[in-house]
């Protein structure tokens, strides 16, 4: 089966949560016999640029300019038209969304190939680009045979999914959860990350921006007898900062640089409670509750209506809390870090869902199930 991937960018080197579902997916569909896979977006730059990443032929397309966090890739039209055409036709097409340009030159190319789309989140804060935006979003979602959501919340609140609910497919996220392992490198690791600490540790992991809510765990973190890890940069990191020192907590707050891999996954089994603690709909899924889930550390997150609080089960995986909160999620993380019994059973269920529900290897085969269904006629 040839799946031709459309994304605005790839990972490596562009990180984002968007990417890195895109590249497990479309290395997990590589690695499946007679799955021929290729993935369109647009380069960082103006040249184009073609390579091979784990059995993946990515295709980077130069770009001319990027508005709105959108990269616009001339080429882009003419690449999917091609797609859909010759001996080497794809079988199949899998759009991500949110990308515009992307959905334009699907629009533009034609290309007449049974397409998918994984809706990965609304629009939120470009209301501007979103006003004019509208009209194609609504025709690709019309025409699309099937879109590919992460929770069934995402259907249930979304304006833009209703009135298309019924060509959904709920296909949660997955992760290698092999890299979160109790191996005995990562577990010496950890406990060294750990004896620095004579407090229980809160980790949070994610970019410091708006929408993440860190100024909320700061705040909350007054009242919360541990220290605060925040692994990630951000333009909110001096504004962040500021806020530990007034709150006489700037002792109990670190700021580090985002991680490599295997030094991040220590950090997740160093941790007692990993947090969440995201304010806006912009959170679409917070795969990183998955990953603190797969180390067995139990999770305090936000109850979006996003596929937050689905990827982490209030009472079962963690606890969840009102967003914006900063007295109840401090009230949350003190009854975790207080708590051993209840934190070990949290983290033990977080794990056991993890290892059953968030594979990549489930992510896969469920993504193909819908392709073949696709292609079966089933559309």
């Amino acid at each position: 089966m040839r799946v031709t991937m459309v994304n605005k960018y790839f990972w490596p080197p562009h990180v984002g949560g968007v990417e890195q579902v895109v590249n497990m997916l479309a290395t997990g569909l590589a690695a499946l016999p007679g799955m021929d896979v290729r993935v369109v977006v647009a380069n960082g730059g103006r040249e184009t640029v073609r390579e091979e990443h784990e059995g993946v032929d990515v295709l980077r397309l130069g770009r001319l300019f990027e508005l709105a966090s959108t990269p616009v890739a001339l080429g882009m039209p003419g690449e999917l038209r091609r797609a859909g055409a010759g001996t080497e036709r794809a079988d199949i097409m899998h759009l991500h969304f949110p990308y515009p340009w992307g959905d334009v030159s699907w629009l533009l190319a034609r290309p007449g190939v049974p397409t998918v789309m994984t809706y990965h989140s609304d629009i939120v804060r470009q209301r501007r680009m979103l006003a004019l935006y509208r009209p194609v979003l609504d025709a690709v979602l019309r025409r699309v045979d099937r879109i590919l959501v992460s929770s069934p919340q995402l259907v249930e609140h979304s304006p833009f999914l209703a009135p298309v609910a019924e060509k959904c497919v709920v296909i949660p996220f997955g992760i290698p959860t092999e890299r979160f392992a109790p191996a005995p490198g990562l577990l010496a690791r950890a406990a060294e990350l750990r004896s620095a600490h004579d407090r229980p540790v809160v980790l949070f992991v994610g970019r410091l921006v708006y929408y993440k809510g860190v100024d909320v765990l700061v705040r909350a973190m007054a009242d919360v007898p541990a220290d605060l890890v925040c692994i990630g940069r951000g333009p909110l990191e001096p504004e962040l900062r500021e806020l530990a020192s007034g709150l006489g907590i700037a002792d109990r707050v670190t700021f580090l640089p985002p991680q490599p891999d295997e030094e991040l996954a220590a950090w997740f089994r160093a941790a007692d409670v990993f947090c969440l603690p995201s304010v806006a709909r912009s959170e679409a899924f917070g795969l990183v509750q998955i990953e603190a889930h797969a180390s067995g550390t139990p999770v305090v997150s936000t109850d979006l209506p996003t596929g937050v609080p689905f990827a982490n089960k209030d009472g079962v995986s963690g606890l969840v809390v009102p967003p914006g909160d900063s007295g109840a999620l401090a009230a949350a993380l003190r009854r975790l870090v207080t708590e051993p019994d209840l934190r070990a059973r949290l983290g033990e269920q977080a794990r056991e869902r993890a290892l059953a529900e968030f594979t990549v290897e489930r992510m896969v085969r469920d993504t193909v199930r819908v392709y073949e269904d696709v292609l079966g006629g089933g559309g």
